[in-house]
C-alpha cells in the first residue's frame, strides 16, 4: 500500500496512487511499451538508473501522442545500448560509438519519424564523439539520449570521457588526472538546438525535458545524470545504489535555483545543474536537403520542358 507520505508528496489521494491488482498491466501505459515477453528480465545491475530512464522515454513518447511505428530506437554497445530492446518500437542496434551515423542515415531515408539515439556517455562521447559533434553541426532531426554514468559500465569499469578528475577506474587505479567532456556544453557549442539535462532521481523532470527534446525540430540532446553503483561507485567507495541516488539528490540544483546565485557563487558551484541549458531555432538539415532535392528536380523538368537537355 503506498504510504500516507509518498501520497503527500506528490498531492494525490490512495484511489490515484495504488493501481488494482488485476489492472496492474492495461493500466500501465509505460508496461504496454515494454516487450514483455521477449527479453526480461534486464541485464542490469538490481538498482540500475538506467531502468529509470527507460520509464520516462516511454512516459515522454506516449505524452506526444505517438504511435510506436512513428518512432525509431537507435542504440551502439554499452549498459544504455541496451535500452531499446526492451522496448516496443522500431529498433536498431548497431556498432559501439556509432549510433548517430546510423540515425543520420534513417533520418534522412524517413524524415517523417521520430528517430532516437541512445547512448552512454562513452559510446557517445569517446568512439562516437567526432559523430555527436558533426550531428549537432548538421542539426539534424535526431534526439541524442545521453546517459551519463562516468565509466564504462558494460566492460569492466575504464575512466570514460566524463569521469571527473580525481576519481578512480579500473583504467585509472590512482585517480583519473583527464578533465570530463561538459556533455551539454559541447552539445550546444557544435550547434544542437535544444538541450538540458536532469537525473534520474528526478524522473518527471525528465520525462518533460526527452518530451520538448523529441518535438524540437533539429537536434536536440538530453543528459541523463545517473550512477554505476556496480563498477564506479564500488571502486570509489560511494555506498550502495540508494547511496548514489541520494547523492544525485544532494549534489544537483536546478537551472531556476543556479540563476538566482550570485556571479560568484555561480562560478564556484560544482553540483549538476539541471534544466534547459540552451535553445536555439536553426534550419533543420533533412529539410533543407529535401528542398534542395526538389530544387534540382524542377530545375530538370524546366529543361526538358524546354529542350534543353
Amino acid at each position: 500500500m503506498t504510504s500516507d507520505h509518498i501520497l503527500s508528496v506528490h498531492d494525490i489521494d490512495v484511489n490515484e496512487g495504488q493501481i488494482p491488482r488485476e489492472d496492474w498491466f492495461e493500466s500501465s501505459a509505460t508496461l504496454h511499451n515494454l516487450r514483455k515477453s521477449k527479453k526480461f528480465p534486464t541485464i542490469w545491475c538490481s538498482g540500475c538508473g538506467i531502468g529509470v530512464v527507460m520509464g520516462s522515454l516511454i512516459r515522454a513518447i506516449e505524452s506526444l501522442g505517438l504511435q510506436n511505428d512513428q518512432v525509431a530506437l537507435v542504440a551502439g554497445i554499452g549498459c544504455t545500448a541496451r535500452m531499446p530492446v526492451y522496448m516496443d518500437y522500431n529498433t536498431l542496434h548497431t556498432t559501439h560509438g556509432r549510433a548517430l551515423a546510423f540515425a543520420t542515415g534513417l533520418k534522412i531515408a524517413r524524415p517523417d519519424m521520430k528517430v532516437i539515439a541512445i547512448m552512454g556517455d562513452g559510446d557517445a562521447l569517446a568512439i562516437g564523439g567526432n559523430h555527436f559533434i558533426h550531428a549537432a553541426r548538421r542539426n539534424i532531426g535526431i534526439t541524442a539520449l545521453v546517459v551519463n554514468n562516468s565509466i564504462y559500465g558494460m566492460t569492466g569499469g575504464q575512466y570514460s570521457p566524463t569521469t571527473p578528475e580525481g576519481m578512480r577506474a579500473t583504467t585509472a587505479p590512482y585517480g583519473n588526472v583527464e578533465p570530463p567532456f561538459p556533455v551539454c556544453d559541447l552539445a550546444a557549442a557544435a550547434g544542437a538546438t535544444y538541450v538540458a539535462r536532469s537525473t534520474v532521481y528526478h524522473p518527471l523532470e525528465l520525462d518533460k525535458h526527452l518530451s520538448e527534446a523529441i518535438s524540437t525540430e533539429g537536434f536536440s540532446l538530453v543528459e541523463a545524470v545517473s550512477y554505476c553503483h556496480t563498477t564506479y561507485g564500488r571502486i570509489n567507495k560511494l555506498g550502495s545504489a540508494a547511496d548514489m541516488m541520494r547523492g544525485l539528490k544532494e549534489n544537483s540544483i536546478s537551472k531556476s535555483a543556479y540563476d538566482r546565485l550570485s556571479p560568484e557563487a555561480q562560478e564556484s558551484n560544482t553540483k549538476i545543474v539541471r534544466g534547459v541549458l540552451h535553445k536555439k531555432k536553426r534550419p533543420e538539415y533533412t529539410k533543407i536537403y529535401d528542398s534542395l532535392v526538389q530544387r534540382k528536380q524542377e530545375e530538370e523538368l524546366k529543361l526538358r520542358n524546354t529542350g534543353r537537355h
